[in-house]
Formats: C-alpha cells, sequence, structure tokens
C-alpha cells in the first residue's frame, strides 16, 4: 500500500542519513545483516517490553496470574529461542530476548503451580476434618 512504500522510503532515508555518523568501530554492527538497518533487530527491541512486562507480573499476587498466557508465552519463547539459533544469520538478539520471555513465564507459570498445588492441598485438608 502507499502507507507502506512511504514508511519505508522515510526509513530508508533515515538509516542513509545516518550512515555518515556511525563510528567505524561500530560499522560491522551497522552493516550487519540483523543489525539496525534491518527488522530483524527492531522487532527483537521491542519485543523487549515482554520481558519488562514479565518482570514486572513478579510482584502481581500469584492469583491473578494467567496460567493461559504464562503457558503461551513460556512456549513461543522456547520455540523462538531454537528458531533464532537456526535461520542465517544468527540472531542473538532475537535469542536472547525469548530466553527472556520463557525465563520469566516459567518462572510464572511455577508461581502459579505451586499457588494451585498448595491451594487444592488445603482445600483437600479442609474437605477431610
Amino acid at each position: 500500500t502507499y502507507r507502506t512504500v512511504m514508511t519505508s522510503a522515510v526509513y530508508r532515508m533515515i538509516i542513509k542519513s545516518a550512515d555518515k555518523f556511525v563510528p567505524a568501530k561500530f560499522q560491522p554492527f551497522w552493516s550487519h545483516p540483523a543489525g539496525p538497518q534491518t527488522i530483524f533487530f527492531w522487532a527483537p527491541c521491542f519485543k523487549w517490553g515482554l520481558v519488562v512486562a514479565g518482570l514486572s507480573d513478579l510482584s502481581r499476587p500469584v492469583e491473578k496470574l494467567s496460567l493461559p498466557q504464562s503457558s503461551s508465552l513460556a512456549a513461543t519463547g522456547l520455540i523462538w529461542s531454537r528458531y533464532s539459533l537456526v535461520i542465517i544469520p544468527k540472531n542473538w538478539n532475537l535469542f536472547s530476548v525469548n530466553v527472556f520471555v520463557a525465563g520469566t513465564a516459567c518462572y510464572q507459570l511455577y508461581r502459579i503451580i505451586t499457588y494451585k498445588m498448595g491451594k487444592s492441598a488445603i482445600e483437600a485438608k479442609n474437605t477431610s476434618t
């Protein structure tokens, strides 16, 4: 569409303008196939927002956590971690963000399962007495 073409043109213009300001020692990073000139860099950067949200959920009461949401975040984090090591070029930014997404989600799953097991044990104890 017209909007996509214009956005792409503006982005290329910004990158071309920034090229002359990138120091020589940063050129390998800047020109990397998964570097800042590509979506392969920016998508994982924005995905760090999921990690920040997961870390902020550590202070949330466990009864307010979502088992389906934590499960899907853990699964996608694990799947994309593996995928990021298979694709060429290897995208270490994508790998690291997905390891952290999976890690925070797995910890939340641990909290949820521990809470539910403890809650069912208390209920079983109360019904047996």
